[in-house]
């Protein structure tokens, strides 16, 4: 996709049109009070409240006026003009405008100086806050009646701006992303160089609408989130359990092929266990409250924490005996239940949980093994990930963020052990500077899906920390105790993502082997039901997944409804068939394949249950 235009990146055309967006709504509505308005990956927004419209605000049926507006100030050509003010003369605008989201933002600058880190923190340590650059000046820039507080940089003229772009959707925001703030209504829109890459980005955004795996999940009858249990959990209905089940028996059956060993260990633990893991200290925040069980039973001593992950139960297993070199490297593997806090506002169908499982696996090494280990499982994800459909990946090597634990030497130790067995497996991947966890660095492998859309699901991280934590050790060969090296290891990561990922790759039209019922037989009338039911028999002999629909509605209704649930196969069987000892097959996609025998039909699809199609649209 081409970046420039008249001189202008991409960018710098998106904020601007986000300003003349901001200048739209003020002519459209009067008093708007502003709060930030970015770029983002495809175009940009504006987080606004406006008194006329009170707690209402802006429907959706607004947005094609408020972008006929815009292309009306584009048309205009205003100026984009910029001052360098002091910040007492911002504050004094600002307050005659009555934008106090604005004089907030002045206020945090005057405070804590303008770096992301800073403003983020609010510095508490004495010594950093001697170290703050002080704001002296800021730059405002004005285009019509409208005046914003912004670094820019900006278009000249509003004749400037490409007419690629368009509104898409209105939502709630709180401000500064904290829900204790006001909420605001943030209006998005993106924008491009050319026509034609915008009707394909709105093309891929419909297509994306359909494959929404929360509508589809329901039309499906794979899950719901109900009211009555809490937000963040998921109610596996018998299909989307059954799929779920297929997705963990063949990772499994891979892993412990591989070298794994299974185990499994319980929902929860003493406090004192991530104390020691540090998680109490390092991930508080993403854990639930503790359980106090003094205060059911007062003679109970210990306070305990449901798990967040899984790691110290492993680590226990592994302590449970002397470990020699011999052992090692030592895998174990875990389809484990995990519980994170997450705020409410970001949860989202089963791409963002609070309960879920983890296809978890930790490894213990030797510093020599630890090249080949990771060379190893690079390779085991990319072959797991590609049997479910998946040929496209974006791959990243995230570094030490500036909350960590352990040793920096043994940090940049891991750091060269991930970036060279990338390099020996010619993996082309990026730097994300400061995305490692606090324990150690990570690769992760993003996968896309058929839309071009990234998905975090396979994270490979090296930890030094909790080894030292809980003082683990092996024998080496020369009788002496030596520290392991600890990887951890979730290949699909999140099963509810992962799942999430399919339903929305595929459309809901899973391949043979992954479709939770495979086949749908149709008897034409219901004297045809007992040979229906042998049949149906016969192929669950044989281990397909079939389901037998005898209902009283006709038999086209029956075809429709076996097709909306997007089932492979739909076999019919009449009183033809039935004397015959044949079979009228319907193929998903396709319709119908003819009359044939049931072997013929089981030949046909023997290829579908060990080989994934390719997904596309």
């Amino acid at each position: 996709m081409p970046q420039k235009k008249k001189g202008y990146s991409l960018d710098t055309f998106r904020h601007s049109l986000a300003h003349v967006m901001a200048l739209a709504m003020i002519r459209l509505y009067g008093k708007v009070l502003f709060g930030v308005g970015p770029t983002i990956e495809d175009g940009f927004y504006y987080d606004v409240s406006i008194e006329k419209l009170g707690k209402a605000g802006i429907p959706l049926e607004d947005l094609p006026k408020i972008e006929k507006e815009m292309r009306q100030i584009i048309k205009e050509g205003l100026a984009f003009k910029k001052q360098i003010i002091t910040l007492k003369e911002a504050k004094e605008i600002f307050r005659k405008l009555g934008q106090k989201y604005k004089l907030e933002l002045l206020k945090d600058l005057e405070k804590y100086g303008t770096t992301k880190e800073n403003q983020k923190s609010k510095i508490k340590n004495q010594k950093l806050k001697s170290k703050i650059k002080k704001v002296k000046t800021v730059s405002i820039y004005q285009t019509g009646e409208f005046i914003d507080l912004c670094r820019g940089p900006h278009v000249k003229n509003t004749k400037d701006l490409p007419v690629s772009f368009k509104l898409t959707k209105v939502s709630g925001a709180y401000w500064r992303g904290d829900e204790k703030n006001p909420m605001l209504q943030r209006v998005t829109g993106v924008a491009f160089i050319s026509d034609k890459e915008l009707k394909d980005y709105l093309y891929r955004l419909e297509e994306a609408e359909k494959r929404d795996h929360r509508i589809l999940g329901q039309k499906l009858d794979l899950f719901h989130l109900d009211d009555n249990l809490g937000p963040g959990l998921i109610l596996w209905h018998p299909k989307g359990a059954t799929l779920k089940r297929i997705i963990e028996n063949y990772a499994l059956d891979e892993y412990l092929k591989n070298g794994y060993q299974l185990v499994n260990t319980p929902h929860l633990a003493k406090l004192q266990l991530w104390n020691t893991s540090g998680h109490t200290g390092f991930y508080r925040e993403s854990m639930f409250p503790a359980i106090h069980l003094k205060d059911i039973n007062p003679e109970e001593k210990d306070d305990y924490q449901i798990k967040p992950m899984n790691c110290p139960f492993h680590i226990l297993i592994y302590k449970n005996q002397i470990r020699s070199y011999k052992d090692l490297p030592l895998r174990y593997t875990e389809l484990g239940t995990v519980y994170r806090y997450e705020r409410s506002g970001t949860l989202h169908g089963l791409a963002r949980v609070r309960g879920f499982t983890q296809d978890d696996a930790h490894i213990w090494c030797t510093l020599e093994q630890l090249d080949d280990e990771i060379k190893r499982l690079i390779k085991f994800s990319f072959k797991i990930l590609k049997h479910f459909g998946f040929t496209n990946f974006d791959v990243y090597l995230s570094t030490r963020p500036d909350k960590y634990v352990g040793k920096l030497s043994n940090w940049q130790k891991a750091t060269k052990a991930l970036e060279k067995s990338l390099k020996k497996e010619k993996v082309k991947y990026q730097f994300d500077k400061g995305g490692g966890v606090f324990y150690g660095p990570k690769i992760d492998i993003k996968l896309k899906d058929a839309l071009g859309r990234s998905w975090q699901c396979t994270t490979i991280q090296i930890d030094f920390n909790l080894p030292e934590r809980f003082e683990m050790f092996y024998i080496d060969k020369k009788g002496k105790k030596q520290q392991p090296i600890m990887i951890h290891r979730a290949l699909l990561g999140s099963i509810e993502r992962f799942m999430a990922v399919l339903i929305e790759h595929y459309a809901g039209e899973f391949p043979f082997w992954l479709a939770p019922v495979q086949v749908e037989i149709l008897p034409v009338l219901e004297k045809n039901t007992q040979a229906s039911q042998k049949i149906k028999q016969e192929l669950e002999n044989k281990g397909f997944r079939v389901e037998l629909n005898s209902s009283n509605e006709t038999l086209s209704k029956r075809i429709r409804e076996a097709e909306m649930q997007k089932i492979p196969y739909t076999l019919v069987v009449g009183d033809k068939e039935e004397k015959n000892k044949k079979i009228t097959v319907r193929k998903r996609g396709k319709g119908d394949l003819g009359t044939m025998e049931l072997e013929k039909f089981l030949g046909m699809v023997h290829k579908e249950t060990v080989i994934p199609a390719k997904a596309g649209i």
